[in-house]
């Protein structure tokens, strides 16, 4: 992996400044005084409590805590906050601030093996997708180039499964690039070896399309005993689409097969 002769990893975020990163505006709130910690206390603190009022329903205390210890350069707190702005978690839902700390993260870099990690990766893929489709009213617009240079960043240093899923839709489908079917279906394929559903399923098609039909049917099928509910509808779909299109016989060799199918320690 790449992550072991880097010193260092830094992100560009193309075509926005600087200045969209700006800071974190802190509210103008107070800890309960029972509660032992204060905007004083050190950022682990700040972010240990966070996290237990977060689990404990109390988000505006998370929220608040999130900023102090983010203000005092604590990554794992922006990410958290980037999230509840994303997703509306306790919070407006504020796709431009989420943008924004992800942004932070990014551009801060990591050290190979730190902790901090999987916040960087997942700020990567979070802004990959926020320059995927863009953010409406406001200066982030689509771009899919940097999108596919994002995802391709992730999947390739950090070799996350998800990356290198998305990666590979986009050099299927040409976005933000050139059209390159061996080398989606080489990160299909890594993809899915560690676990991944859906490059399982998309994997299979693209091989279907390529004449494989009973091996691209069985990884299909595989797939769709294996995923998510929230993938289902879509691999349902695909692999309903492909079964119309086959014989009988390759239907039912298919489904033999796929019985004998995982999506790890598959050499194929």
């Amino acid at each position: 992996m790449l992550a072991g002769e880097l010193k260092s990893l830094k992100v560009a975020i193309l075509g926005v400044s600087l200045a969209v990163c700006g800071t974190i505006t802190m509210p103008a709130l107070a800890f309960d005084p029972g509660a032992g910690v204060t905007k004083e206390s050190g950022p682990f603190a700040l972010f240990k409590f966070g996290f237990s009022a977060y689990k404990n329903g109390r988000k505006d205390e998370a929220i608040e805590a999130y900023k102090y210890a983010a203000e005092k350069g604590h990554t794992g707190s922006r990410w958290a906050l980037a999230n509840m702005y994303a997703y509306g978690d306790g919070v407006a839902e504020n796709d431009l601030e989420a943008f924004k700390i992800y942004s932070e993260i990014a551009q801060q870099g990591v050290e190979p093996g730190s902790e901090d990690t999987g916040y960087f990766v997942n700020a990567l893929i979070s802004l990959a997708g926020y320059y995927r489709r863009g953010i409406p009213d406001s200066p982030i617009k689509s771009d899919m180039a940097q999108a596919r240079q994002l995802y391709f960043q992730a999947a390739s240093t950090f070799g996350v499964a998800e990356a290198q899923f998305q990666l590979a839709r986009m050099l299927l489908s040409g976005e933000g690039g050139s059209v390159n079917v061996q080398q989606a279906k080489k990160w299909l394929n890594r993809a899915r070896k560690s676990g991944h559903a859906g490059a399982m399923g998309v994997f299979g098609n693209v091989i279907f399309q390529e004449g494989q039909t009973v091996r691209g049917l069985a990884y299909m099928t595989a797939a769709l005993d294996q995923c998510s509910p929230k993938d289902r509808p879509w691999m349902q779909s695909m692999q309903e689409q492909a079964f119309s299109l086959a014989s009988e016989d390759d239907r039912r060799t298919a489904i033999a097969l796929s019985q004998n199918l995982h999506m790890q320690g598959d050499d194929d």
